[in-house]
């Protein structure tokens, strides 16, 4: 079972990064092999509209870090997905690798990998759901299977404002190990 997770935060060690670990330590107890992996440390910028990859598979011509990033999305059983919120979704980094996955949605690269998302806004409300719905719209034009923590509808969402303030909310922490404990589980069944 391998699971990529992706911190779409352009700030490495902040509050996404909190809930991402506790989710890839639940997912390693499940037998999973995790590698965690911040868009900070990648240069993706935004796709053009060239199509070139409508021609040739897995073509473009920007020369920076998306498709490295989306081969190891391709070679995953899964994918772990978070983001703050900015402006009521999620980050303008994040954004641009899933516009540039068009790549892999042309040869059905993602199709029935397990996906889960996680947020973290500034208050509560504060835009973590249409984030975690930008990040399951991603999922599912992928063609991939969304997990969802129990008994809620949308994946790991977490209140935190300050840096550090996700290790404050329980509930959040508790919703970040919900879904990956059901990733594990989708991804087993696969």
């Amino acid at each position: 079972m391998k699971v990529l997770a992706i911190n779409g935060s352009p700030r490495k060690k902040g509050n996404t990064q909190i809930l991402m670990e506790a989710a890839a330590e639940e997912l390693r107890k499940a037998g999973a092999e995790v590698e965690m992996i911040s868009i900070a440390d990648f240069d993706i910028r935004p796709c053009t509209g060239c199509r070139r990859c409508y021609q040739k598979l897995w073509d473009c011509p920007i020369a920076d870090d998306a498709i490295k990033v989306l081969k190891k999305v391709a070679y995953s059983d899964g994918i772990l997905v978070g983001s703050p919120v900015f402006f009521g979704g999620v980050t303008a980094q994040l954004k641009a690798l899933f516009d540039r996955s068009i790549m892999p949605y042309q040869a059905l690269d993602f199709s029935d990998k397990v996906g889960g998302a996680i947020t973290v806004g500034g208050s509560s409300h504060g835009g973590q759901e249409l984030a975690a719905l930008q990040i399951m719209s991603f999922f599912m034009c992928h063609n991939m299977v969304i997990a969802t923590t129990k008994g809620e509808v949308l994946g790991g969402m977490a209140t935190a404002n300050d840096l550090g303030d996700a290790k404050k909310d329980e509930n959040g922490i508790e919703n970040a190990k919900s879904l990956a404990q059901r990733m594990a589980k989708l991804i087993g069944k696969r």
